[in-house]
C-alpha cells in the first residue's frame, strides 16, 4: 500500500480536519454574540467559497453549482444549509462548547430515525439501542426540570436535525448528483437566506471581529478540504470516528478560554452520546451502509466532504 493511500495517513488528516473545525467553532464563541448570527453566517459562507476550487472536478462547470438532477431535494438542502448554519452559530454563541458539541453529536441518531421514515431502511435492534443510548445521554446532560434550558439548546436540536435531513438528501440523490451541486446548494442557501435576514440588524464589524469571522469561514472551508483529502486516501468508516476528538478540543477551549465547567452528570451524558455515535458507526460499517460524518462544524458541509469522496470506492462517480 502506498503512502498516498495509507489509511493511517487519512485518519491523521481527519484528526487535523476536526481540529480545524473546532477552531472555526471557537471563533464564533469568541465573538460572544457581538455580531448577529445571520451576519456571521452570511460573511462566513462568503469566506467558505474558498473551498469551491478544491471541490470542483476537472469536468465540472461552475454552473453545476446550481444545476441538479432533483430540484426539490436540491432546494431542501438549500434550506437545510441555511437553517443548520444559523442554528449552529446560535448554539456555539449561547452554550458551553462541550455541551454544544454533545448535542450536535446526536446527528447519527437523527439520521437513523429519518432513514427509517423516508428511505425505508431496515434498522435492527442494535441501531435502535444506539439511538436510545444517545437520547438518554442528552437527558443526562440537559437534566430538564433541574436546570434551565435556553434557546441555545433548541438551536442545537434544530441544527442537528437540519444536518440529518441534509444527509438523508445526500443518500436519496445518490451518485448522479455532482458534489459541486450538493455543496453549492447549502452554501447558496446560507448566503441568500442569511443575507436577507441580516439586513435589518446589520452591524459593521470591527477589525478584530472581522478576524474571527474570517477565521470561522476560512477554517470551515479548510476543514472540508482536509476531510475530502482524508476520505480519498482512507475508508470513510475510518475517517468518521475521529470527529469525537472535537470534544477534547471543546473541553480544552472551554477550560482555557471561556471559563466553562463540566460536572459529573454532564461528563456521563457526553460519554453516553459518544458511545451512541460510535455504536451507530460500527453498525453502519458492518452493514456496508455509508454514513457521513457528523455535522459538527457550523458550516454544515462536513458530511458532504466524506460522503462524496469517501463513498467513491463503492459508488461510482460519487
Amino acid at each position: 500500500m502506498t503512502a498516498l493511500h495509507s489509511p493511517a495517513r487519512g485518519v491523521l488528516i481527519a484528526f487535523a480536519a476536526y481540529a480545524v473545525f473546532a477552531f472555526s467553532d471557537a471563533s464564533i464563541k469568541i465573538l460572544h454574540g457581538s455580531i448577529p448570527s445571520y451576519e456571521i453566517a452570511f460573511i462566513g459562507a462568503l469566506f467558505g467559497t474558498a473551498a469551491l476550487p478544491f471541490i470542483k472536478a476537472k469536468e465540472d462547470s461552475w454552473l453545476d453549482i446550481v444545476r441538479t438532477t432533483n430540484r426539490p431535494l436540491w432546494l431542501l438542502r438549500f434550506v437545510c444549509g441555511a437553517v443548520g448554519a444559523i442554528a449552529s452559530i446560535i448554539t456555539f454563541t449561547l452554550l458551553p462548547m462541550a455541551e454544544a458539541f454533545c448535542l450536535l453529536f446526536l446527528l447519527p441518531s437523527f439520521v437513523t430515525i429519518l432513514s427509517v421514515i423516508f428511505l425505508k431502511e431496515d434498522v435492527r435492534w442494535q441501531r435502535w439501542a444506539a439511538v436510545i443510548v444517545g437520547f438518554l445521554g442528552v437527558l443526562v446532560v440537559l437534566r430538564p426540570g433541574f436546570r434551565e434550558l435556553s434557546i441555545g439548546h433548541l438551536a442545537a436540536a434544530i441544527g442537528g436535525l437540519s444536518a440529518a435531513i441534509s444527509i438523508v438528501v445526500l443518500r436519496k440523490m445518490g451518485p448522479a448528483e455532482k458534489r459541486l451541486s450538493l455543496y453549492g446548494a447549502a452554501l447558496l442557501g446560507t448566503i441568500i437566506v442569511s443575507g436577507v435576514l441580516m439586513i435589518p440588524q446589520f452591524v459593521v464589524p470591527t477589525p478584530r471581529q472581522w478576524l474571527f469571522i474570517a477565521s470561522y469561514g476560512l477554517l470551515g472551508a479548510a476543514g472540508n478540504v482536509l476531510l475530502m483529502t482524508a476520505a480519498r486516501i482512507a475508508p470513510a468508516n475510518l475517517v468518521a470516528p475521529p470527529q469525537y476528538s472535537q470534544m477534547l478540543w471543546a473541553i480544552a477551549f472551554g477550560y482555557l478560554i471561556f471559563d466553562d465547567t463540566i460536572d459529573l452528570p454532564m461528563a456521563g451524558g457526553i460519554l453516553l452520546i459518544i458511545c451512541s455515535g460510535l455504536l451507530t458507526l460500527a453498525r453502519e460499517r458492518k452493514r456496508g451502509t455509508p454514513l457521513p460524518t457528523s455535522v459538527v462544524s457550523s458550516d454544515s458541509q462536513a458530511p458532504l466532504a466524506t460522503s462524496a469522496a469517501g463513498e467513491s470506492a463503492t459508488v461510482p462517480n460519487a
